[in-house]
């Protein structure tokens, strides 16, 4: 135990850039993926009837294809079509790939679940779209789009782990190769696990704020 304790203090500095990697690669796919995945939800409800086809087809085979193999294929992969990413910034854009195709689909399910009636109600009184969106649909919507999308987001930090493999020194490769110098391999785990765990369940407690705050705001 003393010899695990003083490796663990030892590498703090070096698994401290570790994490600080994997919180900037699941800050960075949260972000994108919700910006492409509500705006390709909004459009597979809204958009054009020829672009829907288009849209679901993104999302069916990018979630139909495991995350890691997607992460090898933009690495090594996308250089055959001369498209070269650092291994960075491969393991972004696959996450965020992948993330986007299931915020669309929460984002779909979510407006689609607001019965027609209130929108033909907001027309009736003579609202535009946008108003009808912003006042009927997004309120509502949002209340049942938050709680799935939190456990994407963390889908979307477990997931950032994978990232390790082509060689992104994040938090899981930091542990592995502290656990390569001191050979003290449950600790150095556990630890990795105590850190993902953490910040998954504060990310809990964020849900179930922003779900109270949702609510209220719709009943008002």
């Amino acid at each position: 135990m003393k010899a695990a304790l003083e490796a663990m203090t030892a590498s703090a500095p070096f698994l401290a850039r570790g994490l600080g990697v994997t919180l900037v690669v699941s800050a960075l796919v949260v972000t994108t993926s919700l910006l492409f995945g509500v705006f390709l939800g909004a459009l597979r409800v809204f958009g054009p009837h020829g672009l829907r086809p288009l849209i679901q087809g993104f999302s069916d085979v990018v979630r139909g294809i495991p995350v890691l193999v997607l992460i090898f294929f933009v690495f090594y992969g996308l250089p055959a079509v001369a498209v070269n990413l650092n291994a960075f910034a491969a393991g972004v854009v696959a996450l965020s790939l992948f993330s986007s195709a299931q915020v669309t689909e929460l984002a779909r399910g979510a407006l689609q679940s607001i019965h027609h009636g209130q929108t033909d109600a907001g027309k009736a009184i003579g609202l535009t779209f946008g108003q009808r969106m912003i006042h009927v649909m997004v309120p509502q919507a949002a209340a049942r789009f938050l709680p799935a999308w939190v456990n994407s987001v963390s889908d979307a930090v477990k997931g950032s782990a994978l990232v390790s493999l082509i060689g992104v020194v994040d938090l899981m490769l930091a542990i592995q190769q502290v656990i390569g110098r001191t050979y003290q391999t449950l600790p150095l785990y556990v630890l990795g696990a105590a850190i993902y765990f953490t910040i998954n369940y504060a990310l809990s407690l964020a849900s179930r704020w922003l779900e109270r705050r949702t609510a209220i705001k719709v009943q008002h």
